[in-house]
């Protein structure tokens, strides 16, 4: 029997700007992805056996534990096609909100393909992971990358960037459920009149000025979301007015997050979001 544990981190959409829709119905992106101190906790375990079977338990009732899970997906997957066999059953201690524009089933998945490379001791590298990966999720191939990425085409094609220098960075998840597909399909990105700086925002990384990189911070799919959802843009304004260098929604939201240079503002600021909006889901983090 052999017994392996991952971390797997949420990540946070530095800026999105979405270019086009395309033929096949995909969007073309330009982001800039971060990950954050969030994590998931993985144990996967796997026994000898004659085919290869899969099991999955997790602390939260509301994770589908069967063939729906990104997790479940990734392991038959690298069994397919690398042929493996064995019984493996994964224990997942889930702290990412989920369905919360964070890639919590993505970086849960990535975490299963560099898991069972190491188990089974295969020589794979991460971009043959990374092509893997992109079957089953955009967000997926950067989950496998793990660095701070600028992300094109419909999110697979990735290009290290400079880290976010340090920072504290609040997370708060609303109440409410968004609809990835909805706000997509309700953007016209082909009739956005503006655009992040995301060329700008490249080099503030580069030359680690938080100023910088915060001040060119922007989502476009908030043009749609916020006016769906007005609680989204209030918590962006209690986090500025809270102290925070910017704040803006991660991905197609409801999550909001917002970079603070001083962790005792960042916890205050937290505390009120949670007194103010009742929320539960509201973290302190910091790039990593």
């Amino acid at each position: 029997m052999k017994t392996l544990t991952r971390n797997a981190y949420a990540k946070v959409n530095l800026a999105l700007d979405v270019l086009r829709r395309r033929e096949d119905g995909y969007h073309d992106v330009c982001m800039i992805m971060q990950n954050l101190s969030l994590y998931d906790t993985l144990t996967f375990t796997v026994e000898e056996a004659d085919t290869l079977t899969i099991t999955l338990a997790c602390d939260k009732a509301f994770v589908p534990c069967d063939a729906r899970n990104l997790i479940y997906k990734a392991i038959a997957l690298m069994g397919e096609t690398y042929h493996l066999t064995g019984h493996v059953h994964v224990e997942l201690v889930k702290r990412i909100p989920v369905e919360a524009g964070m890639a919590g089933g993505s970086t849960d998945c990535a975490a299963a393909f560099h898991a069972m490379r190491e188990l089974y001791g295969l020589d794979v590298s991460d971009q043959e992971l990374m092509k893997l990966g992109v079957k089953l999720g955009a967000d997926v191939p950067y989950c496998i990358m793990a660095k701070t990425a600028l992300s094109e085409g419909i999110g697979e094609v990735l290009t290290e960037v400079a880290p976010l220098p340090d920072c504290f960075v609040v997370v708060a998840k609303p109440t409410i459920s968004v609809s990835t597909k909805m706000v997509y399909e309700n953007l016209h990105a082909n009739e956005l009149q503006h655009h992040p700086d995301v060329a700008g925002m490249v080099d503030a990384l580069k030359q680690g000025d938080l100023s910088g990189v915060a001040s060119r911070m922007e989502n476009v799919l908030e043009t749609v979301t916020t006016k769906l959802y007005p609680q989204i843009e209030e918590i962006k304004q209690t986090m500025k007015e809270s102290g925070a260098e910017n704040a803006i929604m991660s991905g197609s939201g409801p999550t909001v997050f917002g970079l603070y240079t001083e962790k005792a503002t960042a916890e205050q600021a937290a505390e009120k979001i949670r007194q103010q909006y009742g929320l539960s889901e509201v973290y302190v983090t910091q790039p990593c």
